[in-house]
């Protein structure tokens, strides 16, 4: 079977989807990455394919990371770099609830990783 570029509706359908987890409006979205809420409606309704930028703009504003919105987008290669986000949101037995629950724990532990650089990622908890 051919690889397949996601498409852009589907892209768009994602960040709406995102959008309402997160229950931001369209215009505070918006706001929130300096992108206007036409430009935003277009991509949601899959007219327009945003570029890097304006996706890692989106990402913040959702707070989500830039490489869900990539692998989403197929900018990235989600075999090669693979996003427990992405895993997280694309499981279909979690309820939204939980997948909510479950990124808000994985964001918080990599937060944690970040502000104490002498904690490597992978190291061993006793």
């Amino acid at each position: 079977m051919p690889d397949q570029k996601p498409s852009v509706r589907d892209l768009g359908a994602f960040i709406r989807e995102q959008r309402a987890n997160a229950q931001i409006s369209l215009r505070r979205l918006g706001e929130l990455a300096g992108v206007s809420n036409v430009y935003l409606s277009q991509i949601e309704g899959g007219l327009k394919r945003p570029s890097a930028d304006i996706l890692q703009k989106i990402a913040k504003a959702l707070q989500i990371s830039s490489e869900t919105l990539y692998v989403q987008a197929g900018i990235l290669d989600e075999d090669r770099h693979g996003s427990t986000e992405a895993a997280i949101l694309a499981d279909q037995r979690l309820s939204d609830a939980q997948r909510q629950a479950l990124l808000t724990v994985l964001r918080s532990f990599l937060a944690d990783n970040a502000t104490d650089p002498s904690t490597p990622p992978n190291a061993a908890t006793t």
